[in-house]
């Protein structure tokens, strides 16, 4: 069997870590979230370790995990403005910030994006979200967040409009001839003039065609119209998968939409959310989350776990008893299922089910040694259940400098991790295609 190599984000949105009392840790800069230093330093580290990517999360309103003061994910920076600010800092990773097609303009989107790619020197992806959190639409003005359908119809159609104008420009149009006085071809560049349901864009974008032609396109739906947008239009997956049984069938289920889209399964890579509590042996890791939990207060634990369950009110049902039946969401839509599914499948009460969930918001979540953490994520490769992990340090730095500095080695001397970047841009190190212009015909 050929030995696939272990693909690696890092998920470093919040600051001090993803565990929800991360903040509170005797080794945690609680400030680390604003800090432009304490992410510096971080992404320093997850290079050193040749991390393939930085991921960053973003919703356009104040996360509703606890608004009596115990959520620490209230207070976080841009990410475009983030990344463009570590570009100048790292040289070989890539950079993937969150923007939402419900919530910002397509024009927008392409603009930014293909400045990312330039700053960054070709290292830049955009994780295309339609926004789940409902408060948002009165940031902006409307009554009421528009229908989970409806935003994926929208995201569908902003797709159309930003990979159009990332090619309303040919890759050569920018002659900067100084002897002629021409500074670019007029036959190659265009108009795209997109009248849609909900954008009507006219363009040309007014910078030039991205170093990657497409920043990589990152995907993290999973419902029904998430794994179509997908399988259509992503580089990457990342996914919420709690075991690798469903970890298995997400894969095969995703992959095999592609052919209809005229795409090989190899265009894409999944990569689910991997939180990870890790030391000598299992029974201290075991003891690190037990001691991180009991710094939830329990009102937070069961407010966090209403908001991820779509803003269910818990709050007056017996934290140990059973988990009520629950409405469908207008949010996210994929997580919620996952929830409800495993709090029946472990007949798990309120209390039990917040203590599981919160920590990782539906993620995996692995508690062992190195040599288990090693030994989990090859399994999970080699049964085709994902092609690497966007990985969610519970604890930042402390819980990046413990995989760097004691797994990630292990996985190289078994050969399925790399010790050096490949040289090119984040598409050619990922091994992912340059995507063609689809209005030349150079």
């Amino acid at each position: 069997m050929n030995k696939k190599e272990i693909r690696l984000g890092a998920y470093i949105s919040y600051g001090t870590g993803h565990h929800p009392a991360s903040w509170r840790h005797a080794s945690v800069d609680a400030a680390a979230a604003l800090d432009i230093d304490a992410y510096t330093n971080i992404a320093k580290t997850c290079e050193n370790g040749f991390a393939d990517l930085l991921f960053l999360a973003d919703t356009p309103s104040v996360f509703q995990d606890n608004m009596d003061g115990y959520g620490s994910r209230v207070s976080v920076l841009e990410p475009l403005t983030l990344l463009s600010y570590l570009a100048s800092k790292t040289q070989d990773i890539g950079l993937i910030a969150t923007a939402s097609t419900t919530y910002k303009h397509p024009y927008n989107i392409a603009r930014e994006f293909a400045s990312l790619d330039y700053i960054s020197k070709g290292r830049a992806g955009w994780n295309l979200v339609t926004s789940s959190k409902a408060d948002a639409a009165k940031n902006f003005g409307l009554a009421a967040h528009p229908e989970h359908s409806r935003r994926y119809d929208m995201a569908s159609e902003a797709w159309q409009v930003i990979s159009g104008l990332w090619d309303s420009w040919d890759d050569d149009a920018l002659i900067r001839n100084k002897e002629t006085g021409q500074f670019f071809n007029k036959d190659k560049y265009r108009e795209i003039n997109f009248d849609g349901d909900f954008f009507n864009v006219k363009g040309p974008l007014n910078i030039a065609r991205p170093p990657q032609g497409y920043p990589v396109i990152v995907q993290a739906g999973s419902s029904e119209e998430g794994k179509e947008l997908a399988a259509k239009t992503a580089d990457i997956v990342f996914t919420a998968q709690n075991n690798i049984e469903n970890a298995k069938i997400f894969y095969d289920d995703l992959k095999g939409r592609m052919e209809k889209y005229g795409r090989a399964k190899n265009e894409l890579l999944i990569l689910p959310g991997f939180s990870f509590y890790i030391s000598q042996d299992k029974s201290l890791s075991q003891k690190k989350l037990h001691k991180l939990n009991e710094l939830i207060p329990k009102e937070f634990g069961i407010s966090m776990l209403s908001d991820l369950l779509g803003g269910v009110d818990l709050r007056n049902y017996d934290p140990d008893g059973p988990l009520p039946e629950i409405p469908k969401s207008n949010g996210n839509q994929s997580r919620q299922k996952i929830i409800i599914e495993l709090s029946r499948k472990e007949n798990l009460s309120i209390r039990n089910l917040y203590e599981k969930i919160i920590i990782s918001r539906g993620h995996y979540t692995f508690t062992g040694s190195y040599q288990d953490l090693a030994d989990e994520m090859i399994k999970w490769v080699d049964n085709d259940a994902c092609d690497g992990f966007n990985i969610m340090p519970p604890l930042m730095p402390e819980s990046l400098n413990d995989l760097f500095d004691n797994v990630i080695p292990i996985l190289q001397e078994k050969g399925r991790y790399k010790k050096a970047y490949s040289t090119g841009t984040l598409r050619e190190k990922l091994g992912l295609k340059r995507p063609s212009n689809k209005f030349s015909n150079n």
